[in-house]
């Protein structure tokens, strides 16, 4: 097992950016506001967890075709994700996780995990993490994806309300959105270059 620092920057990069307008954010935040942070912290972290071992699984797969089918698939994945993101209004507006209060470890976990389990399939940062696993090499993925969606939920869960006061989402999108554009740029150069 090789990690490549690059890779994990990269993916860590990519997966916080295209994470931070997401629907997830504003999850964590509602449930963070009626829940103990750290337990929703713990359920979002693990169900993060399990998404990223299945789109790094995917990737591992995708990654045993012929090189440029897999530098063509990863163009049009950046691609399909530039154009999710700079397609203009952020699907996330706050989402509310009712309004009862939830106590104790195992409930809040529990509704915390569910939550990001159940809304996470097929899900930009999961497609985003699989295209990277099958280009950037699987344990770097891993460990860039997963952590970046942790810090997301660690931020909003910490100071969710200070960045949705002061940090516009949209341009936190369109950021992302040039930055996975440039992607798929480069992986359609790899296919005639490499």
């Amino acid at each position: 097992m090789s990690l490549d620092p690059l890779a994990i920057v990269t993916a860590f990069g990519l997966i916080f950016l295209a994470e931070l307008p997401d629907k997830t954010m504003f999850a964590s935040l509602a449930m963070g506001t009626r829940m103990r942070p750290l337990y929703v912290w713990f359920g979002t972290s693990s169900a993060f967890l399990v998404h990223v071992a299945i789109a790094v699984g995917a990737g591992s797969l995708i990654g045993l075709l012929p090189d440029w089918i897999v530098k063509l698939v990863s163009a049009l994945l950046f691609a399909l994700g530039a154009f999710m993101l700079l397609r203009g209004g952020a699907e996330g507006d706050e989402e509310d996780a009712g309004g009862k209060t939830v106590t104790g470890f195992w409930p809040v976990y529990s509704t915390a995990f569910m939550a990001v389990f159940i809304s996470e399939w097929g899900d930009l940062t999961q497609i985003t993490t699989a295209n990277l696993a099958a280009s950037n090499g699987t344990w770097s993925t891993a460990i860039g994806s997963a952590a970046a969606l942790m810090s997301v939920s660690a931020l909003a869960l910490l100071a969710g309300r200070f960045i949705a006061k002061r940090v516009p989402l949209k341009t936190v999108q369109r950021i992302g959105g040039l930055c996975m554009l440039g992607l798929a740029i480069w992986s359609v150069t790899e296919i005639f270059t490499g």
